[in-house]
């Protein structure tokens, strides 16, 4: 006699339930509870910083701070002066450039007085000069010009020592009423002969005193007169 497989004896109501059941049932509570547990560790690692941290951390930040910003403060002056000194020095080049190009004269300017310095056609030769740029110093930074180079009483550049020759146009400092110097390029690309010997870039010093003077480059001319190049130059005077 077969049975149908609709006629099964289920089980009744009431009855205690099978063991597999019982065991399902336990893991998957240690399961959920594992979870939990995970969960609440990474919270844990993940908490937010307290009061008292929060307090530790900004005073060791400004410890670190306090101690560290004379020494900044002196890296981004010396940053400042190094970045004047290779853009007046890109602007000479630029200069030159420009002159041979065009076929015009061009000039360099320097205003000693508003910190000014920029490059431009000499007048007369363009209606409007639209290459004309102009570029402003830091108040910590001034200018410093000096003489033409001198010559031999034959009238000869003296090329004899340009090291001395350096040294001694240095010493040598334009006394012209006029606060605008200019470092004159030629048609040909060649320095004019009144064109300043040197353009000195100084930095004030960080120190209290007005008087004392920082650090210093000149941009000077080449031993051959052809061009201008930087010079570093020690605290002085």
């Amino acid at each position: 006699m077969k049975l149908n497989a609709n006629n099964r004896t289920r089980p009744e109501r009431g009855l205690p339930a099978r063991s597999g059941s019982v065991v399902s049932g336990a893991c998957e509570l240690s399961a959920s509870s594992t979870v939990a547990g995970r969960a609440a560790a990474r919270r844990a690692a993940l908490r937010a910083f307290t009061l008292i941290e929060l307090i530790l951390v900004m005073a060791l930040i400004t410890i670190v701070v306090s101690v560290s910003l004379p020494s900044l403060k002196g890296f981004f002056r010396g940053r400042d002066l190094d970045s004047e000194a290779r853009r007046f020095l890109s602007l000479t080049r630029y200069g030159a450039s420009r002159a041979v190009a065009e076929g015009i004269p061009v000039e360099l300017y320097v205003d000693t007085q508003q910190r000014l310095y920029g490059l431009r056609a000499q007048a007369g030769f363009l209606e409007q000069d639209t290459k004309r740029v102009e570029y402003k110093l830091p108040a910590e930074i001034s200018f410093e010009v000096t003489a033409a180079p001198t010559k031999k009483a034959s009238g000869e550049e003296n090329f004899d020592n340009p090291d001395e020759q350096f040294l001694n146009n240095l010493e040598d400092m334009s006394d012209s009423g006029n606060p605008i110097k200019i470092i004159r390029f030629n048609s040909d690309g060649f320095i004019g002969d009144k064109s300043p010997a040197a353009v000195i870039l100084r930095q004030r010093s960080a120190e209290e005193s007005a008087s004392a003077e920082g650090d210093a480059i000149a941009i000077a001319q080449s031993a051959t007169r052809l061009t201008y190049e930087i010079r570093t130059l020690q605290q002085q005077r």
